[in-house]
């Protein structure tokens, strides 16, 4: 749901009711993943997707049959053999979605509103519903902050057990921390035993970092790509007549310092990304010294096989050791057959999604690689 925030919190402030569907389970080849949303109001009008188009007119009906009767619903849809063309997702996957009224008396509006508004704030909060379990139960929420903010630790809750809200708490400021959306299954008295209820915690964080080194045209290039695929972008770069917001204007931030004081000093976390263009010794060696051992979700650089020969080379004498050196992509991107700038970012960003996907970067024609991989297909492509 919070992919559509922007809209729905401008639908809240203007008074208008409306239903949510959201995707709270996935499997095979589904086109959008948990937390994907489609709203419709009540005057029919229907912003966001919850499965690029195969199932949208099926779930568009079952918001408006959610605004009369105020019912949340959990429908699911899969692939039929018999009539592959009914409605399903012909691609072959199948996908759970809850439908949920948000109405002006709904007694979930007041914590969807806080949610929607802690998110177009870009402010850390997570939501966690009831998406499978007793009926009275279903589409029930919970807001929690990651430092309980706000004065108390969560707003809203299930109305059930004391236990289980506080329970429900812990485990969302678990997952917000993580930066994680997905599921996670309660007792209905609050422990820990599955088969009681399922939750869908959707985890609003700002966005990803990728920070560039390198004031080069390559770069400029890569801030675009990196813009769109929603990362903040730093540029940094020491030398002051090239790294200039006219040269980077699509950037977030322009820096001017030396790469490695520069990365030393800013925040950086597992899903931060670096990638380091500079191609000169001088700038490379201290600065990968330094990003090899912080936390990052990928860290690549630019250069030939001689130059990331005698990189690694130099690497090594300042101290890093094999498996330090094994978190280096180099020569960053992936074979594309890139030449110019534009090219050279796409085949960067390729690499970047593939790393953070555990995809292969081997053409889908003629492979046996899934086309959409789950939580399970990615934790065992990461095992390999």
């Amino acid at each position: 749901m919070l992919d559509i925030a922007a809209e729905l919190h401008g639908w809240i402030e203007e008074g208008r009711d409306f239903a949510v569907a959201t995707v709270v389970d996935v499997g095979g080849s589904a086109p959008r993943g948990p937390g994907a949303a489609l709203a419709v109001d009540a005057g029919g009008t229907a912003i966001g997707s919850v499965s690029g188009g195969c199932v949208e007119g099926a779930v568009y009906d079952l918001c408006a049959q959610a605004l009369q009767d105020g019912r949340t619903v959990v429908e699911r849809f899969g692939y039929s053999d018999e009539d592959a063309f009914a409605v399903g997702l012909t691609c072959g996957g199948v996908i759970e979605v809850m439908v949920t009224p948000v109405t002006a008396a709904a007694p979930v509006r007041a914590v969807l509103e806080q949610t929607l508004s802690a998110a177009v704030r870009d402010e850390p909060a997570a939501l966690a519903r009831v998406v499978r379990g007793p009926a009275e139960l279903l589409g029930a929420a919970l807001l929690v902050r990651p430092d309980g903010s706000g004065g108390t630790p969560y707003d809203g809750g299930f109305g059930a057990h004391p236990q289980l809200d506080r329970t429900a708490a812990a485990e969302a400021r678990a997952m917000l921390d993580a930066g994680r959306t997905g599921t996670l299954e309660l007792s209905e008295d609050g422990s820990h035993c599955p088969g009681g209820l399922t939750l869908l915690v959707e985890a609003n964080v700002p966005p990803p970092r990728m920070i560039v080194f390198g004031a080069v045209d390559f770069a400029a290039a890569l801030v675009r790509v990196g813009k769109f695929l929603g990362y903040h972008v730093t540029v940094c770069d020491a030398r002051p007549v090239f790294a200039t917001r006219t040269r980077f204007p699509d950037a977030d931030e322009v820096v001017v310092d030396w790469p490695h004081r520069y990365l030393r000093g800013t925040a950086t976390d597992a899903r931060t990304v670096l990638c380091v263009l500079t191609h000169d010794a001088k700038f490379d060696v201290p600065l990968l010294e330094a990003a090899l051992r912080m936390p990052a979700a990928f860290v690549g650089a630019m250069g030939s096989r001689r130059t990331h020969e005698d990189r690694e080379r130099r690497l090594r004498e300042v101290g890093l050791g094999e498996r330090e050196l094994s978190r280096l992509r180099s020569p960053i991107g992936l074979d594309l057959g890139a030449r110019t700038p534009e090219e050279t970012a796409l085949s960067i960003a390729a690499e970047i999604v593939a790393a953070r996907h555990g995809g292969t970067g081997v053409p889908l024609t003629g492979s046996d690689t899934p086309i959409h991989r789950d939580r399970a297909d990615r934790r065992s492509t990461r095992a390999a």
